[in-house]
């Protein structure tokens, strides 16, 4: 995994020595040196300093979150706002397509969009291709992409209990979603 990206306000992790210079983009405060940019800190020499991680748009092979906004029978559309790691300015969104085809690697054929996501729901994918001139499209056929984040129809944060069912912690309800592997497990 790459180096981390730091918000504005967060804490910098410094090794242990003697204090950097502080560069661009950090303050201290506190007796603690803080972000003020979004972006990943490196040293340029005795210097630290926050680089800028820009926003791109989604190419190939991109992994993107994103929230459902529209289900037809035969495909999910997903408004992209992170790419590859970096949020994308507010406004910026880029619309991505989820083919029935594309939901999971086996039994393409046995998909129902309706039992795989909902309006809101947050999902991680990636970029397959371009697509047509208005959306990219976009697979959740691997087991750690999918459903991230749902929200339960009693508006409760719901838990994955398989690759194919969420919970809802208030209810105990029972909700059909192609889930992803959560990264810890």
């Amino acid at each position: 995994m790459g180096p981390d990206i730091l918000l504005p306000g967060q804490p910098v992790p410094l090794p242990r020595g003697p204090a950097p210079n502080l560069g661009g983009g950090l303050y201290l405060k506190d007796g603690q040196v803080r972000a003020s940019l979004i972006g990943v800190a490196q040293y340029e020499g005795p210097t630290l300093a926050i680089t800028r991680v820009r926003s791109h748009p989604p190419a190939a092979n991109s992994v993107v979150l994103g929230t459902v906004t529209r289900l037809s029978p035969l495909q999910a559309m997903v408004s992209i706002s992170v790419v590859d790691g970096v949020p994308l300015p507010a406004g910026e969104e880029f619309n991505g397509v989820i083919r029935t085809q594309d939901v999971r690697a086996t039994e393409k054929d046995k998909v129902k969009i309706g039992d795989c996501f909902r309006g809101g729901d947050v999902v991680k994918g990636i970029v397959i291709s371009l697509g047509d001139a208005r959306s990219y499209y976009i697979t959740t056929a691997r087991n750690d992409l999918g459903v991230i984040f749902a929200t339960s129809e009693a508006g409760a944060s719901m838990e994955p209990v398989s690759w194919q069912e969420m919970r809802c912690p208030k209810t105990g309800r029972i909700e059909k979603r192609k889930c992803a592997k959560p990264e810890n497990l």
